[in-house]
């Protein structure tokens, strides 16, 4: 005996809506719901009742998936070893090859499924092949396996598994699932702090019916009071996804792209509001829970956090562009881009995309924010248009130009992304960027210009140019401000924003090499004891007062007010790359691999220097540990590097996307932009 659930696929027009029967949350996964969608499910379970009543499967339909490919397949559930419940009965005989088990068979229908599931892993015995999914259902997302259908020639795909050792435990490595890595494995013997890291790092995953989908944010054994440190968060697992792709290791990641996107679509409530419907969650944990109506009986489930629970109640917006980031990686560095090809990873993409592109009343192409909506998720005055989300935001529109199907139904939001990012890399180079030449043309600035021709189109006041930055900004080198909005300018220089204003080519080239120039000329500022500051200078005095509101662990010099963020390393590193600086990179990775082991791997260090770990740093934490590791593997092969970054992109330089000659008034100019290009 073996217990099943039924899941049928009609593939009529796109209704666009995953259905599931129990459970309080909904799944919207491919988009909005169609009206006499109840007529439309009543009919496909009909159908689907009548055909079974001509089985032995006593099998229960639990919801439907209409998708947009004209093939049609039904497929069942099947009992895994992976869950601790089973739900259903059927009979069946696993070796009984004129019974196959649970698959109801349509004829003169041709199979493809590899776009439609949600599969996460492979695996061969004997004769029969089984892929794993999930789908969701109240708190959590319940493991599938779908028997595979042979192709026109009768052959049954097998993926082969390799192991590879570090610090003596095996690990099982899917070669299907690694494509594009080099053949030959780096065989440099590791260092004992590579292998004290890589251990920790295995430590830290996170396993949901027995297959890895995340790492903690923190392993400290010490710590009795951890908060949602025991949660996997989804900007803290890009650097450990990071390590394990360039190990060749890509189950892990493609398990938490899959978990994370079925998350995306659960309906989220705070005080009886719901935010987007693309929203991605900051953090989710695995618990176990009682199984209803079952004594003893216990099941894993997902539990999602989308800021209902977080400390302000602030939504991460960075959340979805991170995970837009990490699919692009995961296929660049496996060669798999059938992932980011199928229907709900589209859809995923397109989500996350209405959200950042819908019309709003701001007269600006950067995204508007809260305070605390990214990396600095408290309150530090950077609501707005902050550096770090648009860089973010920048990489995720090229990301998503690169992974969309273009179609009928795509066609109009791809030529928004473009649109949005000739404007925004217009934007950013022209207004954001200081030096020296520029911090002069500001404290000259006239205000109150009021033209479409004004120099101070934000009506700066120039006795906003802060004291310290007047002696400090040197004569070669600059950087991306912090924050632009009308009136006001944050000078802060904001480390993440930066550098991954390099890496995504947000910047000229010029500009790139500035920001790189001022690092190394202001070392003992950003690095000097420990890599790397997360913003600098820190506030003080009565502006940490007000800004803050008095923030007893944002003090100054420590946490997001000036702290130093040894997890920022592998930013550094890829930047540095780039730009043809791997010595800079080199020499901040030594000086943390002095200390790093020796501290236990701490969160954040504080003071001017970063000589002291941090007042309220977690040990052990996880984004150090893999932050480390991954620049340690870039640095040793630095072309697996050219897969995570962006080459400027010329075609934005010839579009102007403002139009402003069809209203007589003169034309904005791209030469600017164009011209900084130059060396």
């Amino acid at each position: 005996m073996s217990s099943s659930n039924c899941i049928g696929i009609c593939t009529m027009r796109p209704c666009c809506r995953i259905l599931m029967g129990y459970g309080s949350r909904s799944s919207l996964v491919f988009g909005s719901a169609q009206p006499k969608l109840n007529d439309i499910v009543t009919h496909n379970l009909s159908k689907l009742q009548s055909r079974r009543q001509k089985r032995s499967c006593n099998s229960q339909i639990v919801g439907y998936i209409r998708v947009i490919d004209p093939n049609r397949r039904v497929f069942s559930v099947s009992d895994s070893n992976w869950g601790q419940t089973r739900v259903c009965k059927t009979a069946s005989r696993v070796g009984n090859t004129s019974s196959r088990r649970g698959i109801l068979v349509i004829p003169n229908v041709a199979s493809d499924i590899r776009n439609h599931s949600t599969s996460v892993e492979t695996q061969v015995n004997g004769k029969t092949s089984f892929e794993t999914i999930y789908i969701q259902g109240r708190l959590n997302v319940k493991p599938l396996v779908i028997e595979k259908i042979e192709t026109d020639h009768g052959d049954v795909v097998r993926e082969e598994e390799s192991r590879v050792e570090v610090n003596g435990s095996n690990v099982n490595v899917n070669i299907g699932n690694s494509k594009g890595l080099n053949d030959a494995k780096d065989e440099r013997e590791l260092s004992d702090i590579e292998k004290e890291a890589w251990s920790l790092l295995r430590d830290s995953v996170v396993s949901y019916c027995g297959n890895p989908v995340g790492t903690l944010a923190a392993t400290d054994p010490a710590d009795k009071t951890p908060l949602n440190y025991d949660q996997v968060f989804i900007r803290d697992f890009v650097p450990s996804a990071l390590a394990f792709l360039l190990n060749g290791e890509a189950d892990i990641v493609k398990n938490f792209l899959l978990h994370t996107l079925q998350l995306q679509s659960w309906e989220k409530t705070v005080d009886c509001h719901s935010p987007g419907q693309g929203l991605m969650p900051a953090s989710f944990k695995v618990k176990t829970v009682p199984l209803d109506g079952m004594n003893g009986a216990f099941e894993e489930v997902l539990d999602p956090d989308f800021g209902e629970s977080a400390i302000g109640r602030v939504a991460p917006v960075d959340s979805g562009l991170w995970w837009i980031i990490l699919l692009r990686a995961y296929g660049k560095i496996t060669g798999d881009y059938a992932l980011q090809e199928r229907v709900d990873f589209q859809t995923g993409i397109r989500l996350v995309l209405n959200l950042c592109l819908k019309n709003g009343f701001d007269m600006f192409p950067t995204l508007l924010v809260t305070d605390g909506s990214c990396m600095i998720d408290r309150r530090m005055g950077i609501h707005g248009h902050p550096l770090e989300i648009q860089a973010l935001f920048y990489s995720a529109l090229r990301c998503s130009r690169e992974m969309l199907i273009v179609n009928d139904g795509t066609k109009d939001l791809v030529a928004a992304i473009n649109n949005r990012l000739s404007a925004l890399s217009f934007h950013m180079r022209e207004y954001y960027w200081v030096d020296m030449k520029k911090i002069n043309e500001i404290y000259r600035y006239k205000t109150e210009e009021y033209s479409t021709d004004a120099v101070n189109k934000f009506n700066i006041y120039p006795d906003q140019i802060p004291s310290w930055l007047v002696d400090w900004i040197p004569e070669e080198g600059g950087y991306l401000i912090g924050n632009l909005q009308p009136a006001h300018m944050d000078f802060r220089f904001f480390t993440l924003g930066n550098l991954w204003s390099i890496v995504s080519s947000l910047g000229t080239h010029k500009q790139n090499e500035g920001i790189l120039n001022l690092i190394e000329a202001k070392w003992d500022d950003f690095v000097a004891q420990m890599p790397l500051k997360i913003c600098y200078p820190a506030l003080e005095y009565e502006e940490w007062r007000i800004i803050t509101g008095g923030d007893p662990k944002n003090t100054p010099w420590s946490y997001h007010n000036g702290g130093s963020w040894p997890t920022l390393l592998w930013q550094f590193t890829l930047a540095c790359i780039k730009m043809g600086r791997t010595e800079l990179a080199q020499k901040a990775v030594d000086l943390a691999e002095k200390r790093l082991s020796a501290d236990q791997w701490p969160e954040y260090y504080d003071t001017k220097s970063g000589r002291f770990i941090g007042k309220q740093s977690r040990l052990f934490q996880t984004w150090t540990i893999a932050g480390y590791l991954t620049s340690k593997m870039l640095l040793e092969n630095p072309e697996k590097a050219s897969l995570l970054l962006w080459e400027e992109d010329y075609e934005l330089l010839e579009t102007c996307v403002c139009a402003l000659t069809k209203t007589g008034r003169k034309k904005c100019s791209r030469l600017a932009a164009k011209s900084q290009i130059a060396v």
